[in-house]
């Protein structure tokens, strides 16, 4: 890989230098060149992702377009300090099996007719992605899932072993009777068994067909649900932290309440049109079988019932450390939503002087995960400090346990689960947009997609999340993000209409990574179970690209337009950072 990368550098220098050797003493074209470098190395994963986004580091000073001290800043700003904050307590809520609860809860509560249990798994997986990764959503759902699925299969067999053996010496006897008095009645096999019922080998399709419905509706529910919170994926903390650098006096226009209004309804929609489109695909359009209206429940869905039910009997009453880690969740959400929600004032500018000025959504974030490492586990007891007083024994064994008890969170848990491959990511994405705004390429690149303004911006904002749909199957969301969306700023502004007209649609299209297993870590982990195969992913996956790129061109252009304003061209779009 080491060989493979350096002739590639080699090579994108030397053709590089052939075009125009003068340009190369141009600031935009020093910045460009280590993009391309970047965006190639990104794309082939010649080395690991988070190693090239190290890259800046070294060449933006070298080549003189950045000085280091610039440069290092945005590996560690204040959005990496929102995503950092926000991925400690989801790793808390990991570490005590909360997701787990929710999960199975929610499941029960819904039912286990196959439509329902569908969905119920769709709502699971993408209210748990809002506020954990994807790739540990999809972790936990997929055993359950898969167990869910063995049980009803297991009592789908006995049953019909039960059935074939009460029916077939009844269908016997009766052929026996026939042949007695028709001589060219069916023949009867030799061993007293009747040929194979027709309808068992359709079951058995059904039954492959659900559990490719079943796994499928997992990994794409993982994608669909990061997308409604700002920290939930990637690419929305990119257009976080490039919108902060691009356009530092944008009054705070993306904070986690707007994106949450503008994102959670596009889910919502998402969500229903995945859930119907699985439906047809691998169950078909059967209402009575699949919701089961005014009928019982079957031995299978009873199978599948007492498996849910043993599950969460196995984790027991809710914990003293469940109980804290889901107040400091809930106090952590409250305190992002409360912030800055626009249409009164937030706690920020009330209980602080110039608040809103200074405290963002990452001061909460980290306050919360500060307190997760001081909050204690277990219920705090109180003993009594004169040993007289109390059992000898039981003293004894108290002055061996610490006196203080572990904390809801240990430094230790938290290196070992938290992703640093992203925040290097993320910081390297942010130096790129820092460098290219400041070195007047980004200028460069608007003025050379000025004919694009006949062009009407919802065709515009169309075409760009089909691209960015397309181009995430094959590299990483954040990666995709990451180059694209400074490209988009700059064209924003050449065509003069508000950047996040085009800017929102390419950060919701980067998780559409629906098609292929390689694609985001969800489908690598559903299509390792051997359910489905990459040609039932592919068939899936355009369509559910289709439904993405079609709710987030609706969003964009109806509830998005009030809410951001986006019918006008902003006067923070003209200061930028490179003036």
């Amino acid at each position: 890989p080491l060989t493979r990368a350096t002739n590639v550098f080699l090579m994108f220098k030397n053709s590089f230098l052939c075009l125009n050797v003068s340009s190369i003493m141009l600031q935009e074209a020093k910045c460009a060149y280590i993009i391309i470098i970047m965006a190639v190395y990104w794309c082939t994963e010649v080395i690991p992702l988070a190693v090239t986004s190290l890259m800046p580091v070294v060449f933006f000073p070298l080549l003189g377009v950045q000085s280091s001290k610039s440069v290092c800043l945005q590996y560690l700003n204040d959005t990496n300090m929102l995503f950092v904050g926000g991925l400690i307590v989801a790793i808390s809520v990991e570490q005590w099996n909360l997701h787990k609860r929710i999960a199975l809860r929610v499941l029960l509560i819904l039912g286990v007719k196959p439509a329902l249990l569908m969905l119920g798994f769709m709502i699971v997986t993408a209210f748990l992605s809002m506020w954990i990764s994807n790739t540990a959503t999809t972790a936990m759902m997929v055993p359950i899932v898969q167990a869910v699925l063995d049980q009803m299969d297991n009592t789908e067999y006995d049953v019909t072993v039960m059935e074939q053996a009460t029916g077939q010496t009844n269908t016997v006897i009766e052929l026996e009777e026939k042949n007695a008095s028709d001589p060219t009645s069916v023949h009867v096999i030799s061993n007293g068994q009747v040929p194979d019922d027709p309808r068992c080998s359709e079951e058995k399709k059904m039954r492959k067909r659900i559990c490719k419905g079943m796994t499928l509706c997992v990994c794409y529910a993982a994608s669909i649900g990061g997308t409604a919170t700002l920290t939930g994926t990637g690419p929305n903390m990119v257009l976080k932290g490039q919108m902060n650098q691009l356009y530092p006096n944008n009054n705070d226009i993306v904070n986690f309440a707007s994106w949450f209004g503008f994102a959670f309804p596009n889910m919502i929609l998402m969500l229903v049109l995945a859930w119907l489109w699985l439906q047809c695909s691998f169950m078909g359009l059967n209402f009575k079988k699949s919701w089961g209206c005014g009928t019982e429940r079957t031995a299978k869905e009873k199978a599948a019932y007492n498996v849910l039910k043993a599950e969460m009997k196995k984790l027991g009453p809710i914990s003293y450390a469940e109980f804290n880690v889901l107040l400091m969740f809930v106090l952590l959400v409250l305190l992002w939503f409360s912030r800055h929600p626009g249409f009164v004032k937030g706690w920020a500018t009330r209980l602080f002087p110039e608040g809103e000025k200074y405290i963002t959504d990452s001061a909460p974030a980290v306050f919360i995960a500060l307190l997760l490492f001081i909050l204690p586990a277990n219920k705090p007891k109180f003993i009594g400090w004169n040993p007289s007083m109390s059992d000898p024994e039981q003293t004894e064994e108290d002055i061996k346990k610490p006196f203080l008890p572990a904390a809801l969170l240990d430094w230790n848990v938290v290196q070992r689960k938290m992703p640093w491959s992203i925040v290097l990511l993320l910081g390297g994405g942010f130096a790129l947009a820092d460098a290219s705004a400041n070195s007047g390429l980004s200028a460069w690149l608007g003025h050379q997609m000025t004919p694009l303004g006949s062009i009407p911006p919802w065709a515009i904002a169309t075409v760009l999340s089909l691209i960015i749909a397309v181009f995430t199957e094959c590299t990483s969301n954040v990666a995709t993000a990451t180059l694209f969306l400074p490209v988009f700023s700059s064209m924003a502004a050449s065509v003069k209409i508000h950047p996040l007209y085009v800017m929102l649609p390419g950060t919701l299209s980067a998780s559409f990574a629906f098609m292929l297993p390689v694609a985001t870590p969800p489908n690598a982990i559903v299509f390792s179970y051997g359910h489905i195969r990459v040609l039932d992913m592919v068939r899936s996956g355009i369509v559910m690209n289709i439904i993405g790129v079609f709710c987030v061109t609706l969003a964009i252009n109806t509830w998005g337009r009030p809410m951001f304003e986006l019918d006008t061209f902003p006067a923070w779009a003209n200061s930028t950072t490179n003036q």
